[in-house]
């Protein structure tokens, strides 16, 4: 008997996958022969097919306590509770980012949390039940507000009887002094900060708000006094239409200041980067022309024996070889909005997701789940928002998604689905993060197909 799979034509026959997360390549014959649920006794990819679980040679029971665990295991983050805490302890900001998701155009409007609402917001997400807990600083610029992100961290530790709790900040630096510095190196604070490239690639995408002038330089000196200290940093980088020309150079430039992994981004469709999409946005093909540029030349530098990785792909690689779905939400079923991450907005507003919390800076308050000055983290997870949204990213149920090849490794996001056609029901079976998700898959398991056990094992090592 066969078991539900899903699959896609290849250069030298079929992809399979199912959903435990296992795949195989097999010739045309065995994929005729396995529709048909006729497989030769004689046909030597028999086995494999049984062992991944396309073929159910014994009784069902047993089939299904052999392999639950493989379904379990990539579908185990839906009952840990949410884990992932994003604080935005202001929206007030030294930079204008040209795609910028998360300050207010308005600088009248830039306000900040206060020390109270910081410690209730914290009362708050401690009410979850998973006992690790990452709390994520972010503004604005946080660094603006460091007096209340103290407050928060030092609280947080005079509550705290069983949680495991990791601390970073997402800054851009310019305002880190030696006072900040050594507080959130004594408190283990993790650091990450926005390199969007080279010189002229980063000042076009990330200028001071008040001279327009880039902010490369403060930025690069900052990185390089960090690294020099031994100070571990990690950076994350944008990709706009101006960064398209440039897939080496923003490799090289990470890799000068020895930074040996990027994640490479694309836009996101919220905030300025939704109003100035025709200046800013590309087609899913254009990014896909530049991230296999990047990924060829990354290959290159690995097996030229220089580690260096691209965490994008690594995501899908953790799904793909090791049937875990790591702490990235939108590539979660259901996505990880709410019950794997929340985020706080400087009032105390509670929102699904840090793109939830983006919707409400374009003045849309859809996916606000509740207050901490007035709600429980209860009230909160079990609103109706919370299951409407985990509702439409269950990826085995949505109608483009359900029959895709790729289906058991991806994920989607309603709030931009919502942003793009006011519905969390993306209805366009070719949408932009759809086909930029396919192209990248396609590049991992060009790779695997190609059996050259190098790569393999270089794809294997961005997992780690």
């Amino acid at each position: 008997m066969i078991n539900y799979f899903n699959f896609a034509k290849r250069k030298n026959g079929y992809l399979l996958t199912n959903d435990f997360g296992k795949y195989q390549f097999v010739r045309k014959n065995t994929f005729e022969e396995l529709v048909h649920n006729r497989v030769s006794n004689n046909n030597p990819e028999k086995q494999l097919l049984a062992e991944n679980g396309f073929l159910i040679e014994q009784p069902i029971e047993l089939f299904v306590k052999e392999n639950a665990p493989w379904l379990r295991g990539m579908k185990e983050y839906c009952l840990g509770g949410t884990s992932l805490h994003i604080f935005a302890v202001t929206n007030k900001c030294n930079l204008d980012c040209v795609y910028c998701q998360a300050h207010s155009s308005d600088s009248s409007l830039n306000q900040s949390m206060t020390a109270e609402t910081g410690r209730k917001a914290v009362a708050f997400a401690m009410q979850s039940p998973n006992k690790n807990l990452t709390f994520e600083f972010q503004g604005g610029e946080p660094l603006l507000n460091f007096e209340v992100v103290k407050e928060m961290i030092e609280y947080s530790k005079k509550i705290n009887r069983d949680k495991i709790i990791q601390y970073t900040i997402v800054t851009n630096l310019v305002h880190l002094n030696e006072k900040k510095l050594q507080y959130l190196t004594e408190n283990s604070v993790s650091i990450c900060t926005s390199l969007d490239g080279p010189e002229n690639v980063h000042n076009h995408n990330r200028p001071f708000r008040s001279n327009g002038l880039g902010s490369y330089n403060d930025v690069v000196a900052k990185i390089l006094s960090l690294k020099q200290r031994q100070i571990k940093i990690g950076a994350i980088q944008t990709t706009t239409n101006y960064s398209l020309s440039y897939p080496r150079e923003i490799i090289n430039q990470y890799r000068q200041l020895g930074i040996n992994t990027i994640f490479l981004r694309p836009l996101t469709p919220l905030g300025l980067a939704d109003s100035s999409w025709r200046s800013l946005g590309y087609t899913s093909e254009q990014f896909l022309t530049f991230y296999r540029a990047a990924f060829d030349y990354i290959m290159e530098l690995n097996l030229r024996g220089e580690y260096f990785s691209e965490t994008h792909a690594g995501y899908f690689i953790k799904k793909i070889f090791y049937h875990y779905a790591d702490n990235y939400m939108e590539l979660r079923s259901p996505c990880g909005a709410g019950i794997g991450q929340m985020s706080y907005y400087h009032d105390g507003s509670v929102y699904t997701c840090d793109e939830g919390r983006m919707m409400s800076e374009m003045g849309d308050q859809t996916f606000r789940l509740g207050n901490v000055l007035t709600d429980s983290f209860q009230d909160c997870v079990c609103s109706p928002v919370c299951a409407a949204v985990c509702k439409a990213s269950v990826v085995e149920s949505l109608p483009k998604c359900a029959r895709c090849v790729y289906q058991p490794y991806c994920g989607v996001c309603p709030v931009v689905n919502y942003a793009a056609a006011g519905n969390l029901y993306e209805k366009n079976s070719k949408d932009f993060r759809c086909e930029v998700y396919k192209g990248i898959m396609d590049l991992i398991f060009n790779v695997i197909e190609e059996g050259d056990d190098r790569k393999i094992n270089i794809l294997k090592s961005w997992a780690n």
